[in-house]
């Protein structure tokens, strides 16, 4: 496996490198043969450390998980383990639905930007006003592309559990139009179809 390891605020030794590339090696390759590419991202939060991991599957799905604690070690088994949670979960379930885990989900690339509200007491609730001072408009602060997957419902609704995303949108395999699953405040997981929404 590929793995890509990134440090933030802390010089990383090689001892950890070598426990991050041992672990995540481990908690994949005991339920898949072909194990893709990963990522890992270490940062200092505060007093905490934070340990995110990110794995691509050669199906095209992604699987995360995030560690916390007092040490980068505690962190990387904490995130680990629920890496190899997430793994053993995907692995059931592809067994549930008698899918191929090597076949690759089509895809297609999308652009999506982060950006960051100035606080500077403009009037939310009224975005019919025109914005008249620079300072009104939101700040870029990241912009990426997106892989946007063809996939059933069922198949979204498993992507987002497998992930730690607040929401996902993919192509709907039934009709070609794009949709959405994401996570209720309730925490229920909410479907967003517009192609079946009445129209006025």
């Amino acid at each position: 496996m590929q793995i890509q390891i990134t440090g933030k605020h802390m010089d990383l030794g090689e001892a950890l490198r070598s426990r991050i590339e041992d672990g995540l090696e481990a908690a994949v390759s005991k339920y898949f043969n072909r194990t893709g590419e990963a990522s890992v991202y270490v940062s200092q939060q505060g007093h905490l450390v934070e340990v995110d991991c990110n794995v691509h599957l050669p199906s095209g799905i992604v699987l995360q998980s995030t560690g916390k604690a007092g040490d980068p070690y505690a962190a990387l088994e904490d995130s680990l383990g629920k890496m190899e949670k997430r793994v053993r979960r995907y692995k059931r379930r592809l067994k549930d639905h008698h899918a191929n885990p090597s076949a690759p989900l089509p895809a297609e690339m999308a652009t999506g930007a982060v950006f960051k509200l100035n606080g500077n007491g403009a009037d939310t609730d009224d975005f019919d006003d025109e914005i008249e001072d620079i300072s009104d408009v939101p700040l870029t602060v990241a912009e990426t592309s997106i892989s946007i997957r063809k996939m059933s419902v069922s198949e979204a609704v498993m992507q987002l559990e497998l992930q730690e995303v607040p929401a996902l949108m993919f192509r709907n395999a039934g009709h070609d139009g794009l949709n959405m699953v994401y996570r209720r405040p309730d925490g229920h997981i909410g479907w967003v179809d517009p192609a079946n929404t009445p129209r006025n």
